[in-house]
């Protein structure tokens, strides 16, 4: 993929869950290759949506989605550019399926056509990568918290994808868990979009932060003062600090 090249192109995307208020009013985005961003908001305000829209999960009322360089409304389209973004859902859960920790990260790459040797050698080195071996045959239901969302993170980086979209990585996670996912991201080389109130998180790991307000995105990067007595971006918006 070239440098700088358009990866995702959203124009005038809306999007209503019940019909009548919009989530997303005519949101308009872009992420290039290289990019690493950043997106804090409200509860509610449209973050996860937006994820899931550009996944094809959901579907926009309104608007075009490009996603590397070809449309992206028809099933077959979606289904050939999830093979290139890895998404972590918010709830480590809804990503863990399988009875062992080796099934649930082999499970990619058997979707994108390995062998189960294969999908295996995968499996064992991307645990190794995130200094989990060993955990091969733990059960997945029995992980704690933050072992849930290590393996929920290997299954998305065992697929090798071009793009990662991580839905609060860090929320509810120990200082040492939070830490280490933090040090795993900050050495990965791909596109990245990371949903957070973790500002420090997203300083350490991203270039750019967006907020999203009213179903829009924007850069406000204007220093402001708060009640935690002190002053950075994006500090009208609702965020937490390390302690």
């Amino acid at each position: 993929m070239e440098s700088n090249s358009l990866i995702i192109d959203l124009k005038d995307i809306s999007f209503s869950y019940s019909g009548d208020k919009l989530v997303l009013d005519h949101l308009s985005f872009h992420l290039h290759s290289g990019d690493r961003i950043g997106l804090v908001g409200p509860n509610g305000s449209g973050k996860t949506t937006l994820f899931h829209i550009i996944m094809g999960l959901l579907r926009p009322s309104s608007g075009r989605i490009e996603l590397f360089g070809r449309s992206a409304h028809e099933e077959e389209d979606l289904r050939a550019a999830r093979k290139r973004i890895g998404l972590l859902f918010q709830d480590a859960d809804d990503q863990l399926f399988s009875p062992t920790v080796l099934e649930d990260i082999a499970f990619g790459p058997l979707n994108l056509g390995k062998s189960p040797e294969e999908a295996r050698d995968i499996a064992l080195k991307t645990l190794a990568r995130l200094d989990l071996t060993g955990f091969e045959n733990r059960i997945t239901y029995k992980l704690s918290g933050g072992e849930k969302r290590l393996v929920s993170l290997a299954t998305v980086l065992a697929m090798d994808p071009e793009v990662l979209l991580l839905d609060e990585p860090t929320n509810r996670l120990d200082e040492k868990t939070e830490e280490k996912i933090t040090d795993i991201l900050k050495g990965v080389n791909l596109s990245c979009i990371f949903i957070s109130h973790n500002l420090d998180f997203l300083l350490k790991t991203t270039d750019r932060i967006y907020a999203m307000v009213d179903g829009k995105i924007s850069l406000d990067e204007e220093p402001v003062p708060h009640p935690h007595i002190h002053v950075h971006k994006f500090g009208r918006l609702p965020h937490e600090h390390e302690s």
